[in-house]
């Protein structure tokens, strides 16, 4: 799927481990590197640190900073990457306000359906590549 031979590298951030490794699991069999962090601090630093990442997956609800607040930092500093919220307590306020703020692809409630999340993250694949 990509214009070079580099890896899609995506990155999840969320304060739940479980959330993490699950989102790990389903994307076992893909060819993607997938890399974690347990808050937006860890992300932005990550991100900083190790280059580009094609999507961006975090959670609405995170102590310090939250998902909105992380996310629109990475439009700020990577407006390329494409980014996906997750969240349990998602209301319309909380979902206009990260569509608005943090320029959000996607907003996708918790618990979320395997599928569905794998046929997002090919879409914003395929937005990332045009």
């Amino acid at each position: 799927m990509s214009e070079t031979s580099d890896p899609i590298r995506i990155l999840c951030v969320d304060d739940e481990r479980n959330v993490l490794r699950a989102l790990e699991r389903i994307f076992l069999d893909d060819d993607y590197e997938i890399v974690i962090a347990g808050s937006g601090e860890e992300g932005l630093q990550i991100m900083e640190e190790s280059g580009t990442f094609q999507v961006v997956i975090s959670d609405y609800r995170m102590p310090v900073m939250n998902g909105v607040e992380f996310l629109k930092t990475v439009y700020e500093r990577w407006p390329e990457t494409v980014r996906i919220v997750l969240s349990g307590y998602a209301d319309a306020g909380a979902i206009v306000a990260a569509i608005n703020e943090g320029h959000i692809y996607r907003f996708i409630p918790k618990p979320w359906n395997d599928d569905e999340l794998r046929v997002t993250l090919q879409n914003c694949l395929e937005r990332y590549f045009l």
